[in-house]
């Protein structure tokens, strides 16, 4: 069994899918399960579409599904010519279950209405993809991730049930007498039924969950770079190819925030010794990355990790005491119930500071919960870098025209909070 991995960026449009069906022809006689993502910016607009049904945006949650359905029919007017087949109808159930959401009750629980929503996107690229297979002539089956990967009900950030999530999968890929399987990236189920998410870009984990319960021989995530660089081309310039890392620095990378792995993607596959494979979907025979188990490779190459659009939050208790275990016990649990993930972490005698992705839902929730307790001081726009292996000169390089707010170092790894000048 090998495991492939096709995010948005190639499944974009109709020669992007194209362009897989030449990729999984070179393979079409192995066993494969293909977890697919939303197709280009899906995943975005769902989210827009959950915004304006909370904010009751009629005009915004209409036009967004009526252009996210015209985009998803050019793709398939490309693929399936004949306007009788099959894929047609089951697309335009999808927008049409969404948009029918305007006359019903919306839910309290926010969390659980994105996951309900958002992961059709998935949906819909998935089946599109298996349709387009099959018609080519191969042995192909389409697979609901909801019947097999189980999680609890931590909706948008759910943690899986491995046992159950085994027993489930040994079920399903039993069934059907076909050697290809399509699936969806991201999507879980909870025992009720309900649809969950693994967390933002969480394809990748769910390609990991998938060689874990199959002991698949490898995975491959196809991209849009030629394998895991040493930074974000879009921020940094001159990028270096990582050929070959290992399993503990990739968690590292990713636990950072590297985009081209998702944090939870490593465990798994280091727990079985199954090789992870970042190749690029534009020059498929090209050697690409790989993530394995020996270290000999990992400090070559310093390694740049940019998070953009980012808080500063500070917290000070109103009594000027001193920042001690209980006080961090009541923040931390104030941060939990509002969902927030910290980036980066400090405390002083009377204050104790945390580095948060920006959400002005989640921000000014925590600002209501504290200020009874907490004088609570922010910065906007910020970034956070995180540098691997550095030296002197990296930092120079990367913290010029900028103020430094924060700093953190350990022998391997800096972590800066700047703003420029």
């Amino acid at each position: 069994m090998k495991i492939f991995k096709f995010g948005g960026a190639s499944v974009k449009d109709a020669a992007a899918v194209q362009n897989v069906k030449s990729i999984v022809e070179q393979y079409k006689n192995d066993n494969l399960i293909i977890v697919i993502s939303a197709m280009g910016k899906t995943t975005n607009a769902m989210e827009m579409i959950v915004k304006a049904l909370y904010d009751k945006d009629w005009h915004t949650f209409t036009e967004t599904i009526a252009e996210r359905r015209a985009y998803h029919m050019e793709i398939m007017t490309s693929l399936f010519p004949a306007k009788h087949h099959p894929i047609y109808k089951d697309i335009n159930n999808i927008f049409d279950e969404i948009l029918s959401l305007k006359e019903e009750i919306t839910p309290d629980n926010y969390d659980f209405q994105y996951d309900q929503i958002v992961p059709l996107g998935e949906l819909a690229s998935s089946k599109i993809v298996a349709a387009y297979l099959a018609g080519q002539g191969m042995n192909v089956c389409w697979r609901d991730a909801k019947r097999f990967i189980r999680t609890n009900q931590k909706y948008r950030s759910a943690e899986v049930d491995w046992i159950k999530t085994q027993e489930l999968t040994d079920i399903e890929f039993k069934k059907h007498d076909c050697n290809i399987s399509i699936t969806q990236g991201f999507i879980g189920h909870t025992e009720e039924g309900f649809t969950t998410t693994l967390g933002r870009e969480g394809s990748d984990f769910t390609a990991a969950i998938m060689a874990y319960c199959t002991n698949a021989e490898s995975v491959t995530i196809w991209k849009d770079v030629p394998g895991m660089l040493n930074a974000d081309p879009k921020f940094f310039a001159n990028t270096v190819k990582l050929d070959k890392i290992s399993f503990k620095e990739a968690i590292e990378l990713a636990y950072y925030g590297a985009s081209v792995i998702h944090p939870k993607t490593i465990k798994p596959l280091q727990n079985k010794n199954i090789p992870l494979y970042i190749k690029s979907f534009l020059n498929p025979s090209a050697e690409g990355s790989v993530i394995q188990q020996s270290t000999d490779n990992d400090n070559l190459v310093p390694s740049f990790i940019f998070k953009m659009n980012q808080v500063l939050v500070s917290i000070t208790p109103k009594d000027f005491s001193f920042v001690v275990e209980e006080n961090l016990s009541d923040i931390f649990k104030k941060l939990a119930e509002v969902g927030v993930h910290i980036n980066l972490m400090q405390n002083s005698a009377v204050s104790f500071t945390v580095c948060i992705d920006a959400d002005d839902r989640k921000l000014n929730r925590l600002m209501e919960i504290l200020k009874s307790d907490y004088i609570v001081k922010y910065n906007d726009n910020v970034e956070l870098v995180t540098i691997r292996h550095y030296d002197q000169s990296t930092i120079e390089r990367t913290t010029k025209e900028r103020e430094i707010l924060m700093e953190q170092k350990t022998r391997q790894t800096v972590r800066i909070v700047m703003v420029n000048k």
